[in-house]
């Protein structure tokens, strides 16, 4: 995948993020760093609404991709970095951000708290992440 082709997909991706927070929820996500603590809720908000439909497979993907790129979108906006689509492993590729020389997985931090532990705050990982580029 081209570098242009993955950043419109992520383009993309966070709005329909955009989109299925305002639809589903009345959330509105407008890019700013207050907005992350509403991606919180939303991904909670899924497994109480749609309980073990939420959960399947194909949902937690989506989920997690679209959140993890309006997460990563909204960190672009502020403090700049590149997409990476990394196939180390050919059987679970997945996308990075990238900023100087750290790399964040925000699909991967939205879908800890999704499944596997919904004390795990993605606005919490997003902005200490924030504050690594800072300083």
């Amino acid at each position: 995948m081209q570098q242009q082709e993955l950043e419109q997909l992520m383009a993309e991706c966070a709005m329909d993020a955009i989109k299925t927070a305002q639809e589903e929820f009345q959330l509105t996500l407008d890019y700013s760093p207050q907005s992350i603590e509403l991606v919180d809720d939303a991904l909670l908000s899924f497994v109480d609404r749609y309980h073990d439909k939420a959960l399947e497979d194909q949902a937690v993907f989506t989920l997690c991709n679209i959140f993890g790129a309006y997460i990563g979108e909204t960190f672009r906006r502020l403090a700049g970095g590149n997409w990476r689509y990394d196939q180390s492993n050919p059987k679970a590729p997945y996308v990075l951000l990238e900023v100087g020389d750290r790399s964040y997985a925000f699909a991967g931090i939205c879908y800890e708290r999704l499944v596997n532990d919904s004390q795990v705050s993605v606005k919490a990982y997003f902005d200490h992440a924030l504050t690594q580029h800072a300083q």
